[in-house]
């Protein structure tokens, strides 16, 4: 396992592209796609390799708890995400991370003492999934020639294209002026039974924000069973607003 980096070394680590957004670049996509990666990316913005989050927010663990955090997306290697969780007070510290095709999961009461450690084929699968979802926060990477668009209407595109050795379509929904409103694909986890298997999920992007040039989602709610009643009673576990980001 990767133990040894830490987030600020993975930061140091990104290897940026000396290139910048065009919208010439994108003109022979449907015309939904390049309304969204228009409106996400703004022209001359220098195509970034990676994004530096910092976020606070409610994460649900049969009830819900605050949390602040801190998270590198690197297109590249992965990401890590570096949080405190207080729980009755009590601070649980850790991180949930996909580095170089492995996952890990790692949280300590007090940052000391064990409460979960969590890797293999399952956590790296399920890791991968989130990472993908979370290219909303760094719409780069889906200008890559790679990612097939296909859209059906005016509010609704689906990528697909291949991230970390795995295949994923992603549905995006937008407003009519190309915003990202919600976001879905089928993702790899353990839900009622135990069993790990893709389930649906996603989440709803409630505001978004700028920085740097691009405009990402900075309050969403995210969970599993997305698409149906189940999300709001059962689903949804992460309730996250961006503070800030920086891209590189």
């Amino acid at each position: 396992m990767n133990q040894q980096i830490s987030l600020d070394q993975l930061w140091n680590s990104v290897r940026s592209l000396d290139q910048t957004f065009q919208p010439s670049q994108i003109a022979n996509l449907p015309a939904t796609a390049k309304l969204y990666l228009e409106q996400a990316i703004a022209p001359n913005t220098p195509l970034a390799s990676a994004v530096r989050l910092k976020m606070h927010g409610e994460i649900k663990l049969k009830k819900w708890y605050p949390f602040t955090a801190e998270q590198v997306i690197d297109r590249d290697r992965g990401m890590i995400w570096q949080a405190t969780v207080k729980m009755n007070g009590i601070p649980i510290k850790g991180f949930d991370r996909l580095i170089d095709g492995k996952g890990e999961m790692q949280w300590k009461i007090f940052g000391l003492i064990p409460m979960i450690t969590a890797s293999g084929a399952d956590i790296t699968r399920s890791a991968i999934g989130r990472v993908q979802a979370e290219s909303m926060w760094l719409p780069s990477v889906l200008c890559d020639r790679d990612v097939t668009w296909i859209s059906n209407n005016s509010s609704h595109l689906q990528a697909n294209f291949t991230s970390y050795n795995n295949p994923i379509e992603m549905t995006f929904g937008i407003n009519q002026i190309g915003q990202l409103q919600s976001v879905k694909l089928q993702r790899w986890g353990s839900l009622d039974d135990g069993e790990f298997r893709n389930n649906d999920f996603g989440g709803i992007a409630e505001q978004v924000g700028t920085f740097g040039g691009y405009t990402i989602p900075t309050h969403l709610r995210v969970g599993w069973y997305y698409g149906s009643e189940k999300f709001e009673s059962d689903g949804e576990f992460f309730r996250v607003t961006i503070d800030d980001a920086v891209f590189k």
